[in-house]
């Protein structure tokens, strides 16, 4: 088995997280507790932790965000008609970045219950998720 990738992030109210990850996102319900909840997405281990502490909305997608590299258009193109079914708050409508270049790709961003951002894209080019290199863009300029 390969490896899996593992994040954890506050959450304030694991039923709305829970509504939210299995119900709209799709993702895999795995172990519970009175201060925890663990999802699969995409074969990966999301852990939402139940935090007290509150945290101010980001202006804008930067710094913190996470997200899913779809690796087919397809694909992310069911989970922007997915969201969209189930009403999931947008914090970013579907659009496409840099086109006409290299690094082209699709992408969107939601935000969940606790005001977590993700993001999910498609990129024109594979080469783009690890490589070119010598383009210097990498996100936008807010």
């Amino acid at each position: 088995m390969p490896a899996l990738f593992h994040l954890a992030f506050p959450v304030h109210d694991l039923a709305a997280a829970k509504q939210f990850y299995v119900n709209g996102l799709g993702c895999v319900l795995g172990r519970e507790s009175s201060s925890a909840v663990t999802f699969g997405l995409a074969g990966h281990q999301l852990v939402a932790h139940l935090s007290t502490q509150s945290t101010a909305p980001q202006k804008g997608v930067y710094p913190r965000h996470f997200g899913l590299v779809l690796t087919q258009e397809e694909e992310w193109q069911a989970l922007v008609d997915r969201a969209k079914a189930k009403g999931l708050t947008f914090y970013q409508q579907p659009r496409r970045r840099f086109a006409g270049t290299r690094i082209e790709h699709l992408t969107f961003f939601l935000q969940d219950p606790s005001q977590n951002l993700l993001e999910f894209k498609y990129y024109r080019h594979e080469s783009a998720i690890f490589g070119e290199r010598d383009v210097a863009a990498v996100g936008d300029a807010e």
